[in-house]
Formats: C-alpha cells, sequence, structure tokens
C-alpha cells in the first residue's frame, strides 16, 4: 500500500502541508514536482510563507483575504463565500525566490500551490477574469472546468492548475487517462494532486488510482478537504447521488504541457462523447 491518500490534520489552521519532502514517505512513491498545502483562516488570522525554490499560485478556494507577496501589496482578493457557487476563483501567482503575507478579512480557505520555479514569470492576478466556466463530458460524465492556469496560459514555468465541479452522481476525470510517461507531444510526464471538497461536507467520494499493470491499483473513499496523490496511473473519481464533488487540481513536471492517454479499454468512451 502506497500512501496516496491525505487526510487533514484538524479543523482549522494548515489542514495540509505536502512537499516534494513529505510526499516521499517510506510507504510513497517517487515525487518530485509538486507540492500543496492549505490554510483555513478566521477573519483576522494571518500567515506568512517564503516560497524558496519553488514558484506558488495562491487559489481562495473560499473566503477573501489582504495579500501581500513579491514586494507588491494585491489588496483584498476573493468574492466567492462557497466554493459550490462555481464562480472563477481569485489567484496570485508568485515566483521563486519571494514570498507572500495574508490577512484573511473573512472567514476564507486558502490553498497554496507549488512547483519548482525558474524565475520565468512575475507575480501577477489571475482570474477571475479570464478564467470562464466550462462544461466537459456528456450524461453523467458531465463536470464543470476552472482552468485556472493551464499550458494556454502564459503564468507559470511549472505550475498547471485547474478546478472542476462535479454533480452528484457524476463521474469525473474520466474516462480513465494517465500522463506518466515523458514522451512529448505523446504524453506528459506530470504528478498530481486533488483536493477534494464535497457538499454537503458529511459526504463522501471515491477516487482510484491504478496503472495498466495494476501494480499501483487503490481506491479510496475522499472526506471534505481530503487530498489524494496521483505519481502515475490512471485516477477517475466519481460523487454519490445526493452529495457534490469539486476538486482543485495540481500538476507539474519535467514539460509545462498536458498530454494525456485513456485506458484503452475506455477509450470507446472518449470516441462515442467526442
Amino acid at each position: 500500500m502506497t500512501d496516496l491518500l491525505r487526510k487533514s490534520t484538524g479543523a482549522s489552521g494548515k489542514l495540509h502541508d505536502i512537499t516534494i519532502a513529505s510526499a516521499k514517505g517510506p510507504q510513497s512513491p517517487d515525487w518530485n514536482y509538486v507540492g500543496f498545502g492549505l490554510h483555513k483562516l478566521a477573519a483576522g488570522d494571518r500567515v506568512a510563507e517564503a516560497t524558496g525554490d519553488t514558484e506558488v499560485i495562491l487559489v481562495l478556494v473560499e473566503g477573501k483575504a489582504r495579500i501581500s507577496g513579491a514586494g507588491q501589496d494585491w489588496g483584498e482578493l476573493g468574492e466567492r463565500m462557497s466554493v459550490f457557487e462555481r464562480t472563477p476563483p481569485h489567484c496570485l501567482y508568485l515566483p521563486n525566490g519571494s514570498g507572500w503575507e495574508a490577512e484573511a478579512t473573512s472567514d476564507c480557505v486558502l490553498a497554496v500551490c507549488t512547483a519548482p520555479g525558474s524565475g520565468g514569470h512575475l507575480a501577477q492576478v489571475i482570474g477571475p477574469a479570464g478564467i470562464v466556466t466550462t462544461p466537459r463530458g456528456k450524461g453523467t460524465n458531465t463536470r464543470y472546468i476552472n482552468a485556472i492556469a493551464m499550458e494556454e496560459r502564459d503564468v507559470a514555468d511549472s505550475l498547471l492548475v485547474t478546478e472542476v465541479f462535479t454533480p452528484d452522481g457524476h463521474w469525473s476525470s474520466y474516462p480513465p487517462h494517465r500522463h506518466d510517461e515523458d514522451d512529448f507531444p505523446r504524453m506528459t510526464y506530470l504528478e498530481e494532486t486533488y483536493y477534494h471538497r464535497l457538499n454537503p461536507g458529511t459526504g463522501f467520494g471515491v477516487q482510484r488510482v491504478f496503472t495498466d499493470d495494476l501494480s499501483l491499483d487503490e481506491t479510496m473513499a475522499v472526506s471534505d478537504h481530503d487530498v489524494v496523490l496521483v505519481p502515475k496511473g490512471h485516477h477517475p473519481c466519481a460523487a454519490p447521488y445526493g452529495f457534490e464533488m469539486y476538486y482543485l487540481n495540481v500538476m507539474a513536471g519535467p514539460l509545462r504541457k498536458w498530454r494525456f492517454e485513456n485506458h484503452p479499454d475506455f477509450d470507446w468512451i472518449a470516441e462515442r462523447d467526442a
């Protein structure tokens, strides 16, 4: 068993602190690119961090905060008070070798997405302008995407970040697909984290991570605020009837491009729905 499911550490404060080093436990997979942190703050709480050798995209998942970083005051960011409003988020990109500080001006959830930085991009606000909530899939495979920082937006050195809203009773990240080979343009190697939310929060979702040869094959029940690591393999998930699912994806690898292959046994679904 690998340690792919990461539970939140409490009800407030820093709920997750997944770094390259912390992901490489004795039962954990090789992990070299993606980091993920999560702060759940009450109004008036403050948090500050240095970026070190990583670039950072801060995502205001819920609530509002006044943020300074990379030597600039960015003012109050954030608008949606519940992630399940499905509106585009306010985000902030910060390069490596800088730092940031946030003061919550309401109760808020702040995600910290990190990957190796090379100093190729300047600090900047990302969204909500330019982020359009877009449907993907058909039938009970329909979900809704907020592409925060995918490759079509030249805003980062390594990071690829997106949000997905999955209605109750629907599948997501489906058909099963993988991006675990460094073979561009056929496929790119990208590690990935899934930060999950459920509405109502008492529910659960399901995520499976498996390779073609089933040398890795884990199915996990995910709760509100859980994180799943995807080092390789296919990684579909599903929301049970009565509970809608949100997840925030962070991807990074040697090349900032997203190229994947569907599992051959499921590729007919993509062809049918094209």
